[in-house]
């Protein structure tokens, strides 16, 4: 009798342990308090000194991160170890078509040549390692939609009234996740060559 009490206990014990340590990596149940310290301490970019722009949807990357962390890892490690500046363009895979790397350089375009975009099974990690441009962010529920979802592509366009632009250089990245309409590509001020990484980081 003695010995099943203890068994008893040691499961109670085992079991409010595996709840506590839930809570702890299931960031729907954090406050904002507890998100705010996870995203400020900055181990999830895996010590990348480049900072995140304020656009970035705190809780959907912590919600994001969390369901699958190894990719994220790999994605942030890539970032921070590999000499951006010198990839040549083209596309680098870490899991296959889970997790790869598009580098690109071009030429940002006039605002009539742009257009807002989102995709459903991909979270994009934006970075501009050089020049500079204007990319447009605003929630998906504020646009309309313009060419429906190509879901071989992985891309629906939208207009929307307002653009929200944000300046994209080599001091921050951006994190786009499936509803948020992003407009990329576009010149601050005149037209100018840019080189741009983009992670593609399959959560669906």
């Amino acid at each position: 009798m003695k010995k099943q009490s203890i068994n008893v206990l040691i499961i109670l014990v085992i079991m409010i342990a595996a709840c506590n340590q839930s809570k702890k990596v299931n960031p729907e149940n954090w406050d904002e308090k507890e998100l705010n310290e996870w995203y400020a301490k900055g181990e999830w970019k895996e010590e990348w000194e480049v900072q995140p722009d304020v656009t970035v949807d705190r809780k959907e990357l912590a919600v994001q991160y969390f369901k699958n962390s190894q990719r994220w890892q790999k994605a942030f490690t890539f970032l921070k170890n590999e000499d951006l500046a010198t990839l040549s363009p083209g596309r680098y895979e870490l899991e296959g078509s889970d997790l790869f790397i598009n580098v690109d350089e071009y030429v940002t375009r006039n605002e009539e040549d742009t257009r807002f975009e989102a995709h459903q099974k991909y979270a994009d990690i934006q970075y501009l390692v050089t020049g500079e441009e204007k990319i447009g962010v605003t929630p998906l529920e504020n646009t309309s939609v313009t060419e429906p979802y190509d879901g071989e592509k992985d891309v629906a366009f939208f207009e929307a009234e307002q653009n929200n632009y944000r300046l994209a250089n080599s001091e921050k990245f951006f994190v786009f996740f499936p509803d948020d309409a992003h407009r990329p590509c576009l010149k601050s001020g005149e037209n100018g060559k840019v080189r741009k990484v983009v992670v593609k980081v399959r959560i669906n």
